[in-house]
C-alpha cells in the first residue's frame, strides 16, 4: 500500500527518513547543554571578574577547556538543527530552503571552528 500521492512519487518528494534522527539530536544536544552551560557561566564569571592570568589558568585545566569546546560544538549543532526546522516549516520554495539550510550550517561550522581555535589559543598561550 502506498501512502504518497502520484505527484509526490513522480517528484521524488517523500519522507527523507531522517526526521527521527533530527528530533533525537535536537533533544540530546539540549540535554548535553544543561551541564555544559555551568562551565560557560563559570568561564564568563572569571573572564569578567578576575585577572586574565587566573582565567587562563582555569582554562588550562583539561576538563574546563574540554567542557567549553563541547559546549561550543553542541550549541552550534543545536542551533543549526533548530533553524533548519524553521526553514523547512516556513520557506515554501525548495531551492531557497535548501540554500538557507546549507548557508546556516556553513555559518555555524565557521563559528564553531573559530571559537574552538580561540579557546585553544587561550589554553596554549601561556
Amino acid at each position: 500500500m502506498r501512502y504518497q500521492s502520484e505527484l509526490a512519487r513522480a517528484q521524488g518528494m517523500g519522507s527523507a527518513k531522517s526526521g527521527t534522527h533530527h528530533w533525537w539530536m535536537q533533544r540530546i544536544t539540549a540535554i548535553a547543554l544543561l551541564p555544559l552551560s555551568f562551565y560557560l557561566l563559570q568561564f564568563l564569571h572569571l573572564a569578567l571578574t578576575v585577572p586574565y592570568s587566573e582565567t587562563q589558568e582555569w582554562m588550562q585545566q583539561t576538563l574546563n577547556s574540554a567542557a567549553l569546546i563541547l559546549w561550543i560544538i553542541a550549541v552550534c549543532y543545536h542551533a543549526a538543527l533548530g533553524l533548519q526546522v524553521v526553514y523547512e516549516d516556513y520557506i515554501s520554495r525548495i531551492g531557497l530552503r535548501m540554500t538557507m539550510v546549507w548557508l546556516t550550517h556553513l555559518i555555524f561550522i565557521g563559528l564553531a571552528v573559530t571559537a574552538v581555535i580561540a579557546i585553544l589559543n587561550l589554553v596554549f598561550a601561556g
